[in-house]
């Protein structure tokens, strides 16, 4: 079994993100909505070639005004309970990446996990909202390389209906996912996850 064969059977019961909340009242944050695109995105006509596996250190998005600055991005498994591990909310200010799957600019879906808010307030995702199709994501990488992706989709979906499928599933080319918590404040916490869908269309060196 490959790495994404067992990355899909270790999230078959539960892939949801889960952690992320604020504070209710006037100091909590405003609802975190995306306009949805299509609801089965379609990979990028032109791809980069895939890259050697790498681990992530750096991310930069900045349509949504994210430079995690170099070596800081988490390492995230899986928690006890199933569910995809998130960043502490001492960490809310870092993007982790899922080690159960493949690195950015490898063959398959890569996976980073950031949240929007936490009970402290706005996190490195805040301004998900700002992202749209066309906007670049660039990861560098321990090796020196960096991959650049291309959005070509956001999605918010309810975490009980979470596409598990579809955000972990086997890819014929590099993509990558950017994960966080979206909707409005239900009980302290936000009951949807908000899905970056993006295809790698660039490499170089950092």
């Amino acid at each position: 079994m490959n790495r994404r064969a067992v990355l899909l059977a270790a999230l078959a019961a539960t892939a949801a993100l889960a952690g992320c909340g604020a504070p209710a009242g006037p100091e909590a944050a405003p609802p975190a909505k995306v306009k949805e695109t299509s609801a089965a995105p379609a990979p990028a006509a032109k791809s980069a070639a895939p890259l050697p596996r790498s681990e992530p250190v750096r991310v930069q998005v900045p349509s949504a005004g994210v430079d995690t600055g170099a070596g800081t991005v988490l390492k995230l498994g899986l928690a006890k309970d199933g569910t995809v591990e998130v960043p502490s909310v001492a960490d809310a200010d870092r993007i982790g990446w899922y080690t159960k799957g493949v690195t950015p600019g490898e063959t398959g879906p890569a996976v980073l996990i950031g949240h929007f808010d936490t009970a402290k307030g706005p996190a490195v995702l805040k301004d998900v909202a700002k992202v749209k199709v066309g906007d670049p994501v660039t990861v560098t990488r321990a090796d020196g390389s960096r991959a650049v992706f291309t959005v070509r989709a956001l999605e918010q979906v309810d975490k009980k209906t979470f596409p598990t499928q579809k955000v972990y599933g086997n890819t014929a080319r590099p993509e990558l996912r950017l994960i966080t918590c979206g909707g409005e404040l239900v009980d302290g916490h936000r009951p949807d996850n908000i899905i970056v869908y993006a295809d790698l269309t660039a490499t170089g060196r950092a």
